[in-house]
């Protein structure tokens, strides 16, 4: 279970912040202060002195028919009250006893313990004090841009949708296809559920020439896709021979690499081009171990731990770190990615669901579930960046909430390290949050590193606990040596000039960007330095259309609709890199806006900005 550690590893004296120091002498009388049950009354509060035998007020018996002066009392602040009452509430429920015998250990006043007392009640009835509202004037200011659209293009995405799928229905009625179809299931579970087949034949189909697109080059700064053809509305394709030369503003290369670095052909030599065994048995190598000390040096944390996916790495990872038996409960960012939601499906843990980077709501579920007082850990879940929506975590404030509640914080950084920040760092840098103050940071190497891969991060003791209890570790196969090879020669590399001058290019490439789609009068989701930028077209239909007309001008870009998003949000998600110059970015957006105008796309009702600015000049980015 996620950072479970027992009452003597949460609460010491040192926490507290006082300068009470118990000598020899008072803890080997500590059995003069300890209470039992006959010393309490029936409201479970301790009784007067003058009702219990053998003790006075002021004083105890030292056995030799003398008494002894008690401890002074130490007085707390109200802060150290409210962290010695978080401290209670993660770690397990006391008794009435134990509560009020530590109390005494920890000298405590009558009116300070009192407080503790209400704040530690037993049984589900129980209620948790009062605790001050954050400040959200400093928390509040994300800087994500969600635009609504009008009422009436909502109405019209709805009705085209609508239609679209009311001719699919008259098609598949009029004209049965030649499918294969289930034939004497009599008493069986059908093998496909029905809207799922209608909708991959007759929606997703009309549209499948704008997916799944064979590519015959390496995915850099510009692409070569392959031309094909149909004859049978998207049945069936053939190939026309021809290539096509694209911008490439569809793939995730953040950081624009292209080539195997210096190294990886000696690694492969050496190590072998697979491990071909998880590393608890032959999977294990020198390399790899390198590779997780130079990645927790990189990102600032005591160790890590990489596996060979980065899908996996939430899918199987989760399942070891949540126990469902342990009063776990998971609050999870609503457009949380698909390998998280499975992972916590497979944790088998309550998970309660806030809206997307709504930190308000987030909260509220929070003190909820606090009040509740019958969860052990309740775990927030969220990303970095978030690959539909270009948006960055509201992390200020889950890390205040952290805090101040006594949460914990599991942060997916699969599109923000490497990609923002200032030394990309990912977006703890980005929101100026310490690590520390995440409990479990995860990421894959797939976007910035030009490798394939995720990682865990952390303290020594949550590694230590993932490669015990996780998945992935005993089962899956080793990273790839070439692959271990090539991160570490990414990561060495971000930390020179030349991998700098790729971080403020991406950063320069992106600025320019968004501000010249925002100067078009286009919907573009998401947070300023976010290299995720959806522009949104709403209908299915304008999806498809902007796709094809995009790809004729010589850009390639990738096209998102239901169920990827919701009904009403179709869009077309740019993907921009450091390798990116400003010539291809112009041609890329001179297309976008001539697109724009031939099918009615400028739907954002925000002022123009200023003329936006040219990037910065930087040095030419090397091949690798």
């Amino acid at each position: 279970m996620i950072l479970q550690m027992p009452l003597k590893d949460h609460l010491q004296h040192s926490d507290l912040e006082t300068d009470d120091v118990e000598t020899d002498d008072q803890t080997s009388n500590m059995d003069d202060d300890m209470l039992t049950q006959s010393d309490l009354d029936e409201n479970g509060d301790p009784k007067s002195p003058s009702s219990k035998k053998g003790k006075t007020g002021s004083s105890s018996r030292d056995g030799k028919g003398g008494t002894k002066p008690r401890r002074a009392r130490t007085a707390f602040t109200y802060e150290q009250l409210v962290s010695l009452e978080n401290k209670f509430k993660t770690t397990r429920y006391l008794s009435v006893c134990e509560r009020l015998n530590l109390a005494l250990s920890l000298s405590l006043t009558e009116t300070q313990f009192v407080t503790i007392k209400c704040c530690v009640q037993d049984g589900p009835s129980a209620r948790a004090p009062p605790i001050p509202p954050l400040d959200w004037a400093a928390l509040d200011a994300s800087g994500d841009v969600f635009e609504k659209c009008s009422l009436l293009t909502a109405a019209l995405t709805q009705l085209g949708f609508y239609v679209l799928l009311l001719l699919g229905y008259l098609n598949q009625l009029l004209f049965p296809p030649n499918v294969a179809t289930e034939k004497n299931r009599e008493g069986y579970a059908p093998l496909y559920n029905p809207f799922d087949q209608f909708f991959s034949r007759y929606v997703y189909r009309r549209v499948g020439h704008c997916f799944n697109r064979p590519v015959c080059s390496m995915p850099h700064s510009e692409i070569t896709l392959k031309e094909r053809a149909t004859e049978d509305y998207n049945w069936t394709f053939r190939w026309t021979g021809r290539t096509l030369r694209c911008v490439n503003l569809g793939s995730y290369n953040y950081l624009g690499y292209r080539a195997a670095a210096a190294g990886v052909a000696a690694a492969a030599r050496q190590h072998g081009l697979a491990r071909c065994s998880p590393r608890r048995e032959l999977g294990d190598s020198p390399l790899l171990r390198q590779l997780e000390e130079e990645l927790a040096d990189f990102l600032g944390v005591e160790a890590a731990v990489v596996f060979g996916m980065g899908f996996a790495t939430n899918s199987l990872v989760l399942p070891g770190l949540l126990a469902p038996g342990a009063r776990t409960l998971v609050l999870s960012d609503r457009n949380n990615h698909a390998s998280l939601i499975l992972g916590l499906r497979l944790a088998r843990v309550p998970v309660r669901v806030f809206r997307h980077n709504d930190a308000r709501h987030l909260e509220q579920l929070a003190r909820h579930a606090r009040a509740e007082n019958k969860w052990t850990n309740i775990v927030i879940v969220m990303e970095g960046v978030y690959s539909m929506e270009g948006s960055v975590a509201a992390l200020r404030a889950a890390v205040a909430l952290r805090r101040q509640l006594g949460l914990q914080l599991y942060l997916d950084e699969a599109h923000s390290v490497g990609a923002t920040g200032a030394r990309g760092r990912g977006a703890t840098e980005l929101c100026g949050v310490s690590v520390r103050d995440v409990d479990v940071l995860m990421g894959t190497f797939t976007k910035s590193f030009c490798s394939s891969g995720g990682y865990i991060a952390g303290s020594a003791r949550l590694v230590r606990w993932v490669r015990a209890h996780g998945h992935a570790h005993p089962y899956a196969h080793g990273m790839a040596p070439p692959v271990a090879q090539q991160i570490r020669a990414t990561l060495r590399e971000l930390r020179q000039p030349t991998g700098q001058a790729r971080v403020a290019a991406l950063r320069d490439n992106t600025r320019y960007f968004r501000e010249r789609l925002r100067a078009m009068g286009v919907v573009a989701y998401g947070h300023p330095q976010s290299p995720v930028v959806p522009m949104l077209v709403y209908s299915f239909s304008k999806m498809a259309a902007c796709v094809e007309r995009l790809t004729t001008r010589g850009v390639a870009v990738v096209g998102v609709g239901f169920p990827a998003t919701p009904l009403n949000q179709a869009r077309i998600r740019f993907c921009l890199s450091a390798s990116h110059t400003r010539a291809q970015l112009d041609a890329s957006l001179d297309a976008i806006e001539a697109v724009a105008d031939e099918l009615g796309l400028r739907y954002s009702r925000r002022p123009p900005p200023a003329a936006p600015a040219a990037p910065h000049t930087t040095a030419p980015l090397p091949a690798c």
